[in-house]
């Protein structure tokens, strides 16, 4: 029976409130590699992109992030695959590991690729260069610039009927140079990967 003005007990309890605690951020996630192929290396490619006689300490500030555009053991081998994806970057690195050696071999292009062109399209560039990286046994690295200006850079995904990856000068993925001083004793190769990164100035 309810009583006027007389007070009532409850056993029934008020509701809890609920504390809700933010988890902070796992610090401890091992950061995924910006390559597979080159660590270090980004310092020296970029003094070299800056014409500098001495490279870039890689506990300094490195004046260029690498933005990695492409990677052969994701992206896929197929030359069709680098004009389909590469076309209209510009300042480029490419970065290949040769089979069944240490060697690391690679080129930079200060211009645009281009997938419009079919057979040869060579562009002048004098900042162009290749190289042959300094790894496993391998005790020096080998920088080569540009000696015929007017065949540095080929824009041409075809030539005649076969396919062709990354062009400097008569040196695309699987043979070496005229254009350029020779970074190898093979004329022939096979690769294990590949990556191209965007040379960006920070």
């Amino acid at each position: 029976m309810i009583v006027p003005d007389r007070s009532v007990k409850s056993i029934i309890l008020p509701a809890r409130s609920v504390l809700v605690t933010e988890l902070p951020p796992r610090t401890n996630e091992p950061k995924e590699p910006f390559s597979t192929i080159i660590s270090e290396h980004a310092a020296e490619i970029s003094s070299w992109t800056d014409r500098r006689t001495i490279t870039y300490s890689t506990t300094t500030n490195v004046p260029y992030k690498f933005e990695l555009i492409l990677r052969g053991t994701k992206d896929g081998f197929s030359p069709q695959t680098f004009w389909n994806i590469c076309h209209g970057h510009k300042g480029t690195v490419v970065i290949i590991k040769i089979k069944g050696t240490y060697e690391v071999i690679g080129g930079y292009n200060p211009l645009t690729w281009d997938n419009t062109y079919i057979n040869n399209n060579f562009e002048k560039v004098i900042d162009s260069f290749i190289f042959s990286l300094k790894n496993g046994n391998i005790q020096h690295s080998i920088l080569s610039r540009v000696k015929d200006s007017m065949n540095s850079i080929c824009n041409v995904y075809k030539h005649g009927q076969k396919e062709v990856g990354p062009h400097f000068g008569d040196f695309y993925l699987h043979n070496t140079n005229s254009s350029f001083c020779q970074i190898r004793t093979s004329n022939y190769f096979s690769i294990v990967n590949y990556e191209v990164f965007k040379v960006i100035k920070q």
